[in-house]
């Protein structure tokens, strides 16, 4: 079982508040205040504070609660498993990017969950590069596909593609008709760009910098987070972006939009399968390779 005090100072930490955590718990507030204290006079350490109107969590808290994150997580996973094994199952969590869910690798999962004579099981969740690295490290995702490589060493790593920036136009704008686009191109024209915490836009903007430029030297109009959202828009001429290459395969094989490089800017990425040093399912990463290369030629 679960530590109850574990499961208490989460929902602390959760609701910065005895009381409501007390309630969400349906324990009486002198029982989570016990749990607390017997959990910082066991470890030596004070883990919460008091701040104006809420706890506040001291660093040494933080610490407590990262671990106590990977236990809670571990021991889900613990059940998951042995059900499944019962069952014959394979069930996985995947954490992908925003770019990722909108180029074949959604396709790629969606096939090899219902490959025919596996009873397997796949939950994808869509979240920030650092979103998806914490959740790795805590045990609450399985797999990370993603654009770039580990912190963390514990985490190892395989290549699963490459990929690059490009300038995406709509197929009736006049930067169509070039081979490429320039830098003085682009900043003429209204630009869409995804949010400040997206890897795309941070990629764009440190290559920009090494060339003594600014956002603020180009027109952006809109800031969105959904790349389906920002496709559209530039379909429908309100503005020009910056995109990955993956993430408007699909619009270039339907001739829906045209994507151009930019001069002097070779934005590459490697696009990573992310997994634990102890993940349980080798064999599923190189099946998924195979099926990802499978699926890549069709698009070529």
């Amino acid at each position: 079982m679960f530590s109850p005090r574990l499961e208490t100072l989460l929902m602390v930490a959760e609701k910065q508040n005895f009381t409501q955590a007390a309630q969400a718990l349906s324990l009486t507030q002198p029982a989570v205040s016990h749990h607390i204290a017997s959990l910082e006079e066991e470890l030596g350490a004070k883990l919460f504070q008091r701040g104006k109107n809420r706890l506040l969590v001291t660093p040494e808290g933080e610490i407590v609660l990262k671990y106590a994150r990977r236990v809670r997580a571990l021991y889900e996973k613990m059940h998951i498993e042995l059900s499944d094994a019962a069952k014959d199952m394979t069930r996985v969590r995947i954490g992908i990017t925003h770019t990722s869910e909108s180029n074949i690798i959604t396709e790629v999962l969606g096939k090899y969950a219902s490959e025919e004579g596996h009873r397997r099981s796949i939950t994808i969740l869509t979240d920030t590069i650092n979103n998806l690295y914490d959740m790795l490290s805590d045990y609450r995702i399985d797999l990370a596909i993603v654009e770039g490589r580990p912190r963390d060493p514990g985490i190892s790593a395989l290549l699963l593609d490459t990929d690059y920036l490009v300038c995406v136009v709509s197929n009736n704008h006049p930067l169509s008709k070039k081979s490429m686009v320039t830098l003085s191109d682009i900043r003429r024209e209204n630009l869409i760009l995804r949010l400040p915490n997206s890897g795309t836009r941070n990629l764009f903007v440190s290559h920009i910098e090494q060339m003594n430029m600014t956002l603020e030297d180009f027109q952006v109009i809109l800031e969105v987070d959904n790349i389906a959202t920002i496709k559209d828009l530039v379909r429908k001429d309100m503005g020009i972006s910056i995109l990955a290459k993956s993430a408007c395969i699909d619009e270039l094989k339907k001739g829906k939009i045209t994507v151009l490089p930019i001069e002097n800017l070779s934005m590459i990425r490697e696009i990573n399968i992310l997994y634990h040093n102890d993940f349980s399912h080798r064999e599923m990463l190189e099946e998924l390779m195979q099926l990802y290369r499978a699926t890549a030629r069709l698009y070529v």
